[in-house]
Formats: C-alpha cells, structure tokens, sequence
C-alpha cells in the first residue's frame, strides 16, 4: 500500500510518530515518511534514532499555518493527522489554543490536503470526542465531523478522509502507566476515583488501525478497535502492589469512564470481527455498501465504554506488557 509512496504524519515527534515510523518502515517500503511538527528539539532527537534512513525528512511546521501545510504537502499521497492539544486540563485553561490547534488547524489541513491532491488523510481521533464533556473532546468531536464532511467538500479532487478512534494509549507520553511507574517508589499512587475504568490499547495497535483504515476506507468512515478495558485501581495494584491508594478526585473535564461509541451513533454503527465502523450521518453514506461491507449495525441503543465492555484486561495480560516495555516490574 504505502511501497513507493510519500507519507506525511503532522505532529509526528509525539508517541504515535515514534511507533508509526519504524513501524512502517519495517512493512513496507514508502519512497518517504514526512514528519510534520513544530518542536525543532523533538525532531532533532528523533532524527537521531533514524541516522542512515534516507527515507526519513523533517519538517518544522504548525497545522495552525495554512501556508506551511500547502508547502509540506507537495508530493504527498498519504497524510496521518496526529497533532493536536490533547492534555484535558491544559485545554480547560487555554480554550483558545485548543481550538485553532485542534479545530483550525484540522480545517487547514482538509483544505491543503484538497488542493495539493493528497489521495487519503486519517485523523486520529479520542474517546473523549464521543459525547464530550470537555473541551478538547468538543473540539475533537468538531475535527471528526470536518474530515468526514471533507469528503463531499473535495468533489472532483477525490482527496478521501477518515478517523480511527481509540481510548487510552499504553505507554504513551502523559498517560497513566508511564506516571505510575515514575512515582511508585514513593510509596502512594493518586486514583481520582475508584470507580474509573480506561480502555486499553497498544501503541502498535493503533497503528495497526490506523493501516486498516487507509486499506478499507472509502472516506468518513471512523473506526473503532474493538480493546479491552481495566480499572484504575486495578492498574495501579498491577503497577505498585503494595502502595498506597489515595482518592484525590477527578480532574477538570475528567470522564469517569472512557466512551468510544455514543447511543446517538448506535444507528451509523456497524461491527466487525476486530472493530466498530462508524458510518457518516451526510449523504446517506451510512446506507452504503462500499462502506459497509461484511458489516452488520449494532443494536439499537449500543454504546460502546470502557465500563460496559464486553472484555477486560487481566492483571497477567498488564504485568506481560510492563515487563516488554519497561523491564520486569519487580526490578526497575
């Protein structure tokens, strides 16, 4: 799919950049792999890991500049949106820069994108956009809406744009494992309620979903892996056995469980073996067979959360994780 081709992931220096690229590197052969991103000091350091690599260029550059992204898409075939202003609390607090990141920025995007012929865009996307109490999920939930509208606004140009959604990222920057792990000596871990559960999902999953849309979509798609969930206290006793637990409450804009599929998207659903499809609401995609596929709609009144999901993470599964990614639990 992408031998020969030229990719470009914005925001790439983040956590799925760093999986995305040797990734697929090591699949497939792509003519270049574009990293887009406004940290000089992240993209020199990641140039680092790729010293020999001609495949790899760098590009400093900000969504939020619409002239940059028409330079940076010349030649393009594929684009992977990742940036965006993803800390909940700091969107709380700096409203204004989280919507043009994650909202202007995803419009600038759709425009170069048309106009330099780029043939698909996959956007990631977050379960905090799925009925959305907070900013940065409002302003997800209006990014998603823009790439699936984009696809009626390309016409002639066939430039074809989808979403892949997905909860919490194992080991990601800023998640909870990683934050667990680097203070768990201290003997006290902070839950902010008891009750909180999270999906699960590895970084290699996602970009195994993320190749998934690029081969099957037709364009306004959002699909949804089909992951286990964990409770935090579960997490945190996996992590820290014998620390200490303390409630300190939920944080601004925080969700008490993850939710991927609302009970207003159940009509557009359709599910597959290892995933969920969301069928656009516009033009009656959703009727579609090109998009539909082998699919079959979802129950009426469906909703798909980390607190009714259907399978759930053993402590076993976790600790195997942890000890691939971070060294045995019992020695770091």
């Amino acid at each position: 799919m992408f031998d020969g081709k030229t990719i470009l992931v914005t925001g790439g220096t983040g956590s799925f950049g760093h999986k995305f690229v040797p990734m697929t590197l090591e699949k497939f052969n792509p003519k270049k792999i574009i990293i887009f991103s406004r940290d000089e000091m992240k993209q020199w350091e990641m140039a680092k890991l790729f010293q020999g690599d001609d495949r790899l260029r760098f590009f400093i550059g900000d969504v939020r500049d619409r002239e940059r992204l028409y330079r940076a898409l010349d030649g393009v075939d594929y684009v992977v949106h990742a940036a965006a202003t993803k800390i909940v609390p700091t969107a709380e607090y700096n409203p204004f820069e989280c919507v043009k990141t994650n909202i202007t920025g995803a419009m600038n995007l759709i425009d170069a994108a048309i106009d330099k012929r780029v043939k698909n865009v996959v956007a990631l996307s977050t379960d905090k956009a799925s009925s959305p109490i907070n900013l940065y999920g409002a302003t997800k939930l209006a990014s998603d809406k823009l790439f699936v509208a984009g696809n009626s606004y390309s016409g002639a140009h066939a430039t074809r744009f989808s979403v892949v959604r997905y909860g919490n990222v194992m080991g990601s920057r800023g998640s909870v494992i990683p934050f667990f792990m680097s203070i768990r000596d201290k003997g006290v871990l902070p839950i902010t309620d008891p009750r909180m559960t999270r999906f699960m999902i590895s970084l290699e999953q996602g970009v195994e979903l993320v190749w998934h849309a690029f081969e099957d979509m037709e364009g306004g798609e959002i699909y949804v892996k089909k992951i286990p969930s964990m409770r935090v206290t579960d997490l945190a006793r996996v992590v820290a056995p014998d620390a200490e637990q303390e409630v300190v409450g939920i944080r601004p804009g925080e969700k008490l469980h993850e939710q991927m599929i609302g009970i207003e998207d159940a009509y557009y659903t359709y599910e597959y073996q290892e995933h969920f499809k969301i069928l656009p609401a516009i033009n009656n995609w959703d009727q579609d067979v090109n998009r539909i596929k082998n699919g079959k709609r979802v129950d009426e009144g469906f909703i798909y959360s980390s607190d009714n999901n259907a399978e759930w993470m053993s402590d076993e599964a976790l600790k195997s994780w942890i000890d691939e990614h971070f060294g045995e639990i019992g020695k770091i």
